[in-house]
């Protein structure tokens, strides 16, 4: 790539995945809206469904997100009732978050979520490997690069 052609935003890989993750975002919201959902909390019961009661901490690192943006997001989710929170009896610091009976049951609804979102991309099921299987390289790639400058 020659070096006027560096700063043109088309050829940034940076922006093009901002601007396809917020294509992302915005084709899941209203099929996340049915559930009364949004993306970040759809992510937090993903996780808690492949396992309950996590840390706000273990949340945190799963997701990618600081406790500042979690936890207010966590206690509208306790409000709607699909998860509690709850102080160790060890370390008061400490806040586990566990799916309630409507948070494990949501789980047998949800099914359809992904296969929806994979429906409406109008990808191929090899095109979505494929790029699920590259960006987790990048965030790995990328995370431990940040990591390292710590």
């Amino acid at each position: 790539m020659n070096t006027e052609n560096k700063l043109l935003l088309e050829n940034q890989l940076c922006f093009s995945i901002y601007a396809c993750s917020r294509e992302i975002t915005k084709l899941y919201r209203p099929i996340l809206e049915k559930f009364g959902l949004t993306y970040p909390q759809y992510l937090v019961l993903l996780s808690l469904w492949e396992q309950d009661s996590q840390s706000v901490k273990e949340l945190g690192d799963k997701l990618f997100l600081d406790s500042g943006t979690l936890t207010p997001m966590l206690k509208r989710m306790e409000s709607t009732g699909l998860i509690f929170r709850k102080r160790d009896s060890n370390d008061e610091r400490k806040v586990f978050i566990s799916l309630t009976e409507d948070g494990k049951n949501l789980k047998a609804e949800a099914y359809c979520i992904p296969e929806q979102f994979f429906t409406e991309s109008n990808a191929t099921y090899d095109e979505f490997l494929s790029l699920l299987n590259q960006t987790k390289s990048l965030l790995q790639k990328i995370h431990t690069a940040n990591e390292n400058k710590k």
